[in-house]
């Protein structure tokens, strides 16, 4: 069995953090969400993996080699975001004829994969999809059921939805997807939609399995998403302390810190996990549900409910909170007078005094 994970799109809805970065190695809990991805794969027993690459190809493909995986990792170029079932079409010479995983690599689910790609693998089903109940199923793919629990419909995006049960962009398929990714045509996104090539084996009586999720699972596609998947991460932090605590510095809670980094009079909140070679304080509060990347500095004012990511400084005095702050950002006050606010401000932010 391979891996297909899936690590290319534009990201618009995080602009404008994925003006510079692909939206897949934005951190959650100082990991890149690809990582969620690719270590689900190989725990799952899977040790052949291709990711589908696009926009900023480079800096995913530099990640992923910099890191340690226990897999072979081939890289597959999507020239642009045409589908997920166009992703697979094209990736029919890595596949070849064995059975295989599809992974967005921007989601993340608790538990990983194993058990159902076992399930696969015992059974003799074409395709197996992932279910899970969602309050807003329009904005995704939407299962309808026969009354025996079998698949009777998929829709991409439905105006009307016929459930509230979503797909999980997590499916596994034997090499007859690539008949229907060929018969499919694109969408009015213009898009191969994975959907009806799901429905292409359902119309030509192939065997189409679901399996209803059991824990958590989130797509990361909005900034809100990707606070909430923090959250849901950080709850299952393990604490260790692989920093200096001077005097004056407490914390409580789950909290992670990594080698090379000093906490200097300051409270500290879990859960929060802090990067390596970090300077903390003095007069700071880090809240829970925070993650610190790589060498960052953060002294005085408080931070909560964020995510900030490597080489940052921030010297504001302030309260932040629900926040994403992207790499080598400076936030600080200022002295002189007349005091003020000064932006520097890419395109499609967001700003709240």
């Amino acid at each position: 069995m391979k891996g297909l994970i899936l690590s290319g799109g534009h990201g618009t809805k995080l602009r404008p953090i994925t003006y510079s970065q692909q939206k897949q190695l934005i951190p959650v809990a100082n990991k890149p969400i690809l990582f969620y991805a690719i270590e689900d794969v190989i725990e799952a027993g899977i040790k052949d993996v291709g990711i589908i690459v696009g926009p900023n190809r480079k800096d995913v493909m530099e990640a992923v080699n910099n890191a340690y995986f226990d897999a072979e990792i081939s890289f597959i170029e999507q020239e642009a975001p045409l589908g997920i079932a166009h992703a697979v079409k094209i990736s029919e010479d890595f596949i070849g004829d064995e059975p295989f995983v599809v992974y967005l690599g921007d989601n993340i689910l608790k538990g990983g994969i194993m058990k159902y790609v076992k399930r696969f693998k015992e059974g003799d089903m074409d395709a197996s999809i992932l279910l899970t109940t969602h309050e807003n199923p329009s904005l995704f793919g939407c299962a309808e059921l026969n009354e025996d629990g079998s698949i009777k419909r998929l829709i991409e995006k439905p105006k009307k939805p016929p459930s509230n049960l979503i797909l999980v962009g997590i499916y596994v398929f034997r090499p007859s997807i690539f008949k229907a990714v060929k018969n499919i045509k694109p969408s009015w996104r213009n898009e191969l939609e994975i959907t009806d090539a799901i429905q292409y084996l359902i119309d030509n009586n192939l065997k189409v399995d679901s399996d209803i999720v059991s824990g958590w699972w989130k797509d990361t596609g909005r900034p809100e998403d990707i606070l909430e998947a923090n959250h849901l991460v950080l709850d299952e932090l393990k604490p260790y302390n692989e920093g200096i605590l001077e005097d004056g510095a407490k914390i409580s809670g789950r909290v992670a810190i990594e080698e090379g980094t000093i906490i200097k009079k300051s409270v500290i909140k879990g859960p929060v996990v802090i990067g390596a070679n970090c300077m903390i304080g003095p007069n700071t509060y880090i809240g829970p549900y925070t993650s610190i990347g790589n060498s960052c500095e953060i002294i005085n004012g408080e931070i909560e409910s964020s995510i900030v990511m490597s080489g940052t400084k921030i010297n504001c005095n302030k309260k932040i909170i629900d926040s994403i702050i992207g790499k080598n950002v400076k936030i600080c006050d200022k002295e002189k007078m007349p005091k003020g606010y000064r932006f520097i401000i890419g395109d499609s932010s967001q700003v709240e005094l």
